[in-house]
């Protein structure tokens, strides 16, 4: 009777166990669309049960790599080995893209019990010596295996991957790393959801109307819909993109600018419970620490050896070539609007950070006659929806079908299939585009699911585009401004990239690239904005339907250089900023508010307001994947304007030149070195002339215009 019990019991936990089992989604082929991810069926519960069976389906997976007896292959161990733990990756793309898409309380704790878990998987896996001799063993004999270039390529990248995670550490120096790499994992994800935490914490509320003067029927409209939705009287304003740019460019109320800038700007720096600032230390320190152990001097020339820049020097000689070729310009661009502040208000103003947007606003609005609201009702969300995914129909003959079909994340979510010219499917693509307090602030491309080919099957990707835009209000549509259609296009040729690629492995397929040549099929987008032959063919009033006025077409292209010095510098700033945090050579310990005050002290057109600081709330750097990588924002430009020129020179709709584009750079991914695969689109190295060109700077102001392309020439290699 007793001996009863426990089996029973046993028993009935097995029978629960199967049945959670079988209602888990991610235990099973998905019955959707395309395989896409049910996610009006994944609750919070899943996760868990889901990475853990995941890691243990992967350590069976690297067990029978490792014990294989016969000699290692391509076939048994790299190609094995890339195979392996496709659940652990399927729940970790859905959960960590909603973590920052459409997170909760409770995911964030999800993500905290997990973040050791996996780091401890993934160091199992990194510094395992067995696996790693095998796949060296395939990597020393990788040319003359009969390999194809992309397999050589895979087996490659693989090897280089185990040599960054330690796997050729001592004994000793493994149980580092192990420590080291556990901690930044969980410092990084602490970071990020300060930043989320802080954001959403901060909301101005204004009552009486007085104090919106400035600001256009549109944003007072967007401001009153906020408040309405937090069950408040008046007007609200909070740190999210649309709402706080808004403010800052248009109100009259210089104080409520500062307060406004103030809290944007003290994010996570100012004290309390998500404070940010040890966190950056930790992270700069561990990752010094990491690249130390791993033999490097620092944590850039641990993140560089395989970027197109390859090293420091490479990097800075960008940064410093850019920042001595905009200085002119840059410092005009600042003396404009000083002296325009002071004239506008009769007395000598000392232009502040929370000044700038405002009377650069104004300015460009006497100058060019343009301001956002001007643009605003030819910019509908629908319609520049067809304009963006048209662009895609007239370049690469891709259309584009919502399917209603297909499960979203959240009601605003909307998925759409995706057909070449042909009428094959060749993808899913989601769009989310308005802020809520679930979701991070920024835009960005990811994936749910990445492209592949295998036993004779081309399994095609699932991308998303992420964006915090302007939204619907009682009276409007969401009526976008310049910039946020100019990020669409932006976010969207990550899509493109993401979408049209044509790989055999999904490690190399995609936007699976060099930090920075990643944004080169990104930043290339945004120049068909300023095009009249691209504008005229979605840009129509949301109301009346009449095209947008060639006039206004023209001052959107005589503005697009408006403070171009001015944004160059603010760019170099960043970049600057994070190669100061790791270009370290000892840990620091000291204030992050004078550590970043000195990086960025040489680009510094505006005086630093006291307490703001910039790194603890730095998202890109030090919780996205950015670091020692910033750059590639600046370098990518140089390489877009050289592209883009193809194009003006062709036709900017010239099929050939997409094509040409298309087959060298968006199918390719990482199957080849990025340099060769430029060439191979452009017949040349690029050269900094069509960004000075575009940007209207005298080419004379540059020491060695040559330098960029000489000097990836120089770093390539082989």
């Amino acid at each position: 009777m007793y001996m009863r019990k426990p089996f029973i019991l046993i028993l009935f936990i097995a029978i629960m166990t199967a049945n959670i089992n079988s209602q888990n989604p991610f235990f099973s082929e998905y019955k959707t669309p395309h395989g896409t991810t049910p996610f009006d069926k994944i609750k919070n519960e899943h996760y868990e049960p889901a990475f853990e069976k995941g890691i243990k389906e992967q350590e069976v997976e690297i067990d029978q790599i490792i014990n294989n007896p016969e000699l290692p292959t391509f076939a048994n161990t790299i190609e094995a080995y890339e195979k392996s733990g496709k659940l652990l990756s399927d729940v970790g793309s859905v959960f960590f893209n909603l973590l920052s898409s459409e997170s909760d309380d409770e995911m964030m704790e999800i993500s905290q019990r997990l973040s050791p878990k996996l780091s401890e998987h993934s160091n199992n896996i990194s510094l395992n010596e067995n696996l790693f001799a095998r796949v060296k063993a395939v990597y020393d004999k990788r040319n003359d295996s009969g390999l194809t270039p992309e397999q050589i390529r895979l087996t490659e990248k693989i090897y280089e991957g185990f040599e960054n995670r330690g796997v050729t550490l001592s004994a000793t120096d493994k149980e580092i790393y192990r420590t080291l790499s556990t901690e930044l994992s969980k410092v990084t994800l602490d970071f990020g959801q300060n930043a989320l935490k802080e954001s959403n914490k901060f909301e101005m509320l204004i009552t009486d109307e007085a104090d919106l003067a400035g600001l256009p029927q549109s944003v007072r409209d967007a401001a009153k819909a906020k408040a309405k939705q937090k069950n408040k009287e008046g007007w609200m304003f909070d740190l999210s993109g649309p709402s706080y740019i808004a403010f800052m460019k248009y109100s009259d109320r210089r104080d409520l600018r500062e307060k406004l800038y103030l809290a944007f700007s003290t994010k996570c720096v100012a004290g309390g419970e998500f404070d940010n600032q040890e966190n950056v230390r930790k992270i700069a320190n561990l990752r010094l620490k990491i690249a130390q152990l791993l033999g490097y001097p620092d944590y850039a020339a641990f993140s560089l050896k395989n970027k197109m820049a390859k090293n420091e020097k490479g990097v800075f000689n960008l940064l410093d070539n850019l920042y001595t070729a905009f200085a002119e310009k840059a410092k005009a661009d600042v003396a404009d609007v000083q002296v325009y502040a002071s004239k506008l208000e009769g007395k000598q103003v000392n232009l502040q950070p929370w000044d700038w947007a405002y009377y650069s606003e104004k300015l460009q609005t006497e100058k060019y006659d343009l301001n956002d609201e001007m643009v605003r009702p030819y910019f509908e969300l629908e319609n520049v929806k067809k304009g963006v995914f048209g662009l895609a129909t007239d370049l690469y003959g891709v259309t584009f079908k919502k399917n209603t079909d297909i499960p979203v994340y959240n009601p605003e979510v909307e998925a759409f299939e995706v057909f070449d010219a042909n009428g094959k499917y060749i993808a899913v693509l989601y769009t989310d585009f308005h802020p809520r307090e679930s979701k991070r602030q920024g835009a960005w491309m990811t994936e749910y699911k990445g492209q592949y080919k295998r036993d004779g099957v081309d399994s095609r990707p699932h991308v998303s585009l992420v964006m915090n835009f302007t939204r619907p209000t009682e009276n409007d549509p969401a009526l976008l401004t310049f910039d946020e259609v100019e990020t669409f296009l932006h976010e969207f040729g990550h899509g493109l990239h993401g979408m049209l690629t044509e790989c055999t492995y999904e490690t190399l397929s995609g936007t699976n690239v060099a930090r920075d040549f990643v944004e080169l099929p990104s930043q290339v987008m945004e120049n068909w904005l300023t095009q009249k032959e691209y504008l005229d063919r979605f840009a129509v009033h949301y109301k009346t339907g009449d095209p947008i006025p060639a006039a206004l077409v023209n001052k959107l292209i005589d503005a697009s250089n408006f403070n171009a010095g001015y944004l160059c510098y603010r760019q170099l700033s960043f970049g600057y900023l994070d190669m100061a945090w790791h270009t370290l050579k000892n840990p620091y310990e000291g204030d992050i508010k004078d550590f970043e005050k000195n990086a960025m002290i040489k680009t510094a057109l505006l005086p630093v307001a006291d307490g703001t600081n910039m790194s603890a709330s730095f998202g890109h750097i030090f919780s996205g994947g950015y670091a020692a990588g910033y750059y590639s924002y600046k370098w990518s430009e140089v390489l877009d304007a050289d592209a883009f020129a193809a194009f003006k020179k062709n036709g900017i709709f010239n099929k050939e030149t997409a094509e040409a584009f298309r087959k060298n750079i968006l199918e390719k991914g990482n199957t080849e070195d990025p340099m060769e695969l430029y060439v191979k689109f452009r017949g040349q190295e690029p050269t900094i002339d069509a960004l000075l060109e575009r940007s209207g700077v005298k080419k004379e102001t540059v020491t060695t215009p040559d330098n960029v392309a000489k000097g990836i020439d120089k770093k390539r290699t082989k």
